[in-house]
């Protein structure tokens, strides 16, 4: 399939208060409920089983939803371009947001290039990020990554997924996040453990390999879609869709999903 060009994400630190809550939090419980109503419901086999899950007018309406829950949606970090955009993503694997937001603003304003980041101590880059967790291997792929942008790109984030995982700690979906968040570049679909488990519970694919349930959801959903579908969908499942416990009696998605593990359903 041919890349088309979609918009690039608002940093999220360059949103109103209000405006980037909406976009990272959703919307109100109740205008959820409301946005859930207004739904057509999907029609099911048995409990768990959806008839048509990847019916073009269940894609389409799940997308509906999704859009309207996260208005002006963003890449929860916090950065300023496409090199600090990369290391947090990078920082971000196997921890929260929340927390590489905390770590990355001294890590930056002391390295702020490739080139500072790429000759620091390793000791201090240890220290500044060591609450990210595993830090000396993350130190190690971050510095290696400011190395490799150095070298071999000029000091400048490449455009490809195929220049993109040439980068220490860079695998397809921190390209796609980078590529898709920074540059409005739809290489792909992000699919981190929210979207491959929320993928799955929606029915959108059946596998459970994130390169695999990429490549279902590429066949499913609109390139120009792709960008926003996965920050949404990471959103969801932060915010309503949990793991242990989903909200589903404030999820705008409830009349399109069938899923067996359901805590409440109007049909």
């Amino acid at each position: 399939m041919a890349t088309k060009k979609a918009q690039a994400l608002t940093p999220p630190q360059k949103l109103k208060p209000a405006a980037r809550k909406a976009a990272l939090d959703g919307v109100p419980a109740a205008k959820a409920r409301a946005i859930a109503m207004s739904e057509p419901v999907a029609p099911k086999v048995k409990r768990g089983k959806t008839a048509k899950p990847l019916a073009p007018e269940r894609v389409k309406a799940i997308l509906d939803a999704l859009r309207k829950t996260y208005p002006n949606v963003v890449c929860a970090l916090t950065h300023r371009n496409a090199f600090e955009l990369t290391i947090a993503t990078i920082l971000s694997a196997q921890t929260t947001d929340v927390g590489v937001n905390k770590a990355t603003p001294e890590l930056f304003a002391m390295y702020p290039t490739p080139k500072a980041l790429a000759e620091a101590p390793t000791l201090e880059v240890e220290r500044l990020i060591k609450t990210t967790g595993f830090y000396r291997a993350k130190a190690r792929n971050i510095q290696g990554a400011a190395r490799v942008l150095v070298e071999k790109f000029g000091g400048k984030v490449p455009q490809t997924v195929e220049e993109m995982i040439q980068l220490p700690g860079v695998a397809r979906k921190t390209a796609n996040v980078v590529l898709g968040s920074w540059f409005g570049i739809p290489s792909g679909v992000v699919v981190d453990t929210h979207v491959l488990r929320l993928s799955r519970r929606l029915e959108l694919t059946t596998n459970d390999d994130p390169v695999k349930v990429e490549m279902d959801l590429q066949k499913v959903i609109p390139q120009d879609r792709w960008i926003q579908f996965s920050h949404e969908l990471i959103h969801h499942g932060r915010q309503v869709c949990i793991a242990r416990k989903p909200r589903c009696v404030d999820c705008s998605l409830e009349k399109l999903c069938n899923s067996a593990d359901k805590t409440w359903s109007s049909h």
